[in-house]
Formats: structure tokens, C-alpha cells, sequence
């Protein structure tokens, strides 16, 4: 079977798997939609701009909030970084790139008992600190870890 006949198959379960739950009545098109954009924070050019864009410009920082990211990243297209936050009660986490050119990665909100925990893959264009902010209980708190980049991710 042929890469694309498989691309076909798979996209047309899928469509008939989302109009299934459509008809049934068990997926709202309210609720398919992402969150709203938060244009100001991610538009923002510096980290004090981006923590201002999601409210969180008083931090306190916490040992509670756990960074597993490489302190030497040999390419800064990928660098992979999981995120664990035992602050109790954790709505969201934030992460700040500080010296790219749009400091915001990715901001995650959780749900009443889902467990605060991200693992993604960023761009960093040149050796930065990874800011990582946790919101808990209306306040904020920051971790942050430096990675050392050996070949630029944005561009270089």
C-alpha cells in the first residue's frame, strides 16, 4: 500500500470519526475550537512584555516546579524540555525562551485535577535561560535553567 493511499484512509477515518461525535451529539463545535489567541503575549518582544501578556509580573521563584531540558543543546532547532510542576492546585504553565526574538513558546492551561506536566520542543536561537511559570492559586512562580546552544535554532 502506497504512503499516500494511507494518508487518504487515515484522513477519512478521522473525518468520519469527528462526524460520528458531531451527530451523536457528544462533541459541541464550542468545544473543538483551541483557546483564545493571546496576541499581546506572544507578539511580545521581551520577556518582561510576554509575563505582562499573561498576567503573571510579580513571580516569586519555587523549587517545586521541575525542568528536564539539556544544558548543552547541539542544535538549537530541537531542544527538547519537560516541564513538572508540584505546586499545588497548578492552572498553567508558561515557557519563556528569554533570549529568542518572541520570548513565549507555549503557555498550557490544565483542568481541575490533571496532572501539571509538558513536554515539548523549542526553538533557541542562541544560549538562553528557559523560564518555566507556574500559576497556582492566583500567584505566580518561576523556575529557570540555562541552555548552552552550539548551532543557532532561529535561523542560524
Amino acid at each position: 500500500m502506497d504512503a499516500l493511499r494511507r494518508t487518504v484512509l487515515r484522513g477519512a477515518g478521522a473525518s468520519g470519526a469527528l462526524a460520528v461525535a458531531l451527530a451523536a451529539g457528544l462533541l459541541k463545535p464550542q468545544q473543538a475550537r483551541a483557546a483564545g489567541w493571546n496576541k499581546d503575549a506572544f507578539g511580545a518582544k521581551t520577556p518582561a512584555d510576554a509575563l505582562k501578556g499573561i498576567g503573571a509580573a510579580n513571580t516569586s521563584e519555587s523549587k517545586d516546579i521541575l525542568i528536564d531540558a539539556p544544558q548543552i543543546a547541539e542544535n538549537g532547532g530541537v531542544v527538547p524540555i519537560e516541564i513538572t510542576s508540584t505546586v499545588p492546585g497548578t492552572r498553567s504553565i508558561a515557557v519563556l525562551i528569554e533570549k529568542n526574538p518572541f520570548p513565549l513558546a507555549g503557555k498550557f492551561d490544565f483542568k481541575e485535577g490533571a496532572v501539571p506536566f509538558v513536554k515539548l520542543n523549542v526553538k533557541i536561537g542562541e544560549s538562553s535561560n528557559v523560564r518555566v511559570v507556574a500559576e497556582a492559586g492566583g500567584k505566580f512562580y518561576v523556575a529557570v535553567k540555562e541552555v548552552k546552544v552550539t548551532i543557532g535554532g532561529c535561523g542560524g
